[in-house]
């Protein structure tokens, strides 16, 4: 199958196109490039544009035919959106409208969407599964809701199905190093580890006194391979048929700030410095996600769910990527 990826040239974006073209798919990247890497794009061709561009994307779509539409164009920092909401509504709401919009009037397609557990907000029960009530607290979680939302309007109207998934921490790297984590500035916990134990600078810790078992905040990490290989079943499954729905994609276990940082001392075989930080507006002490809709309708699990091989992965990407 052809399949057009938006966001292709990004951290989880690169990794579908590689998990596709391992499939035998083709993936075709449109990316403005504005936070991907043109050096992330191996696997197909790179078109270059945004998806607010109804004009680009319509002559796209046209050229290509695609089988379905992968969208995982989007702005993802939770402190950023909160900084700059009008920027996420924009990009992440306005112009996945604008997407939308085009497929339905030039090539009525599936869609896989990325989205997140932020759409969750604070848990109300842990592991957190797709009937836990959707109540996000930042806007960058808010824009991801909108978008869902969209989605499930426009199947009920013109029949545009859809799957979205959302993603818990992802983490790792292709394991044989071609492709990896790289952001500006970096937001997330294991490359930020991994570049203190690398440059013998300091990692914070926001807050150490969490009613958890050793005081710092619990995540659901998630190989950013497993994500992959969820985006394929997703797509081979709207392809077969299969009818809209939601999907988590998490390893239903968590660990603590201070397990990822030890695991990085061990893979790393290096010390790292630590700084106690304030605790962080709007961070919960547990957030571990429930992925049986995903096993039951795609047959996913994650494979990768050792935190050792997804900060080994990382490790290996960053030593690679000096060379």
């Amino acid at each position: 199958m052809k399949i057009l990826v938006t966001g292709g040239a990004g951290y989880v974006g690169s990794h579908v196109c590689q998990a596709l073209a391992a499939k035998g798919h083709e993936p075709i990247v449109y990316d403005n490039l504005s936070r991907g890497h043109r050096w992330a794009v191996k696997w197909g061709p790179l078109e270059e544009g945004d998806i607010a561009d109804a004009a680009r994307v319509r002559a796209i779509l046209e050229r290509y035919r695609p089988t379905a539409l992968m969208h995982l164009a989007a702005y993802t920092s939770v402190r950023e959106s909160v900084e700059n909401p009008s920027l996420y509504y924009s990009n992440n709401v306005d112009a996945s409208a604008t997407l939308f919009r085009v497929v339905i009037a030039t090539n009525l397609i599936p869609i896989v969407f990325s989205s997140t557990a932020a759409i969750y907000g604070p848990p109300q029960w842990v592991p957190i599964s797709e009937d836990h009530p959707l109540e996000p607290v930042n806007p960058y979680g808010l824009s991801k809701f909108k978008a869902e939302m969209m989605l499930a309007d426009l199947d009920k109207l013109y029949g545009l199905r859809s799957i979205s998934l959302r993603y818990f921490n992802a983490a790792g790297a292709d394991s044989g190093g071609e492709i990896g984590e790289e952001h500006e500035p970096e937001t997330h916990l294991v490359p930020l580890t991994l570049t203190a134990a690398r440059d013998g600078t300091s990692i914070k810790i926001f807050g150490n006194d969490y009613e958890t078992p050793d005081g710092t905040c619990v995540r659901d990490y998630i190989h950013v391979m497993d994500i992959a290989d969820a985006h394929i079943r997703s797509v081979e499954y709207l392809s077969q048929g299969g009818a809209s729905c939601v999907c988590n994609l998490a390893n239903t276990r968590g660990y603590s700030v201070k397990e990822v940082i030890k695991t990085a001392e061990r893979v790393s075989e290096t010390s790292i410095n630590t700084e106690i930080a304030p605790r962080r507006a709007g961070d919960v002490p547990v957030l571990i996600g429930l992925a049986d809709r995903a096993d039951e309708i795609l047959g996913w699990e994650p494979q990768r769910s050792d935190l050792e091989t997804q900060v080994a992965d990382a490790w290996n990407w960053m030593k690679t990527k000096q060379q």
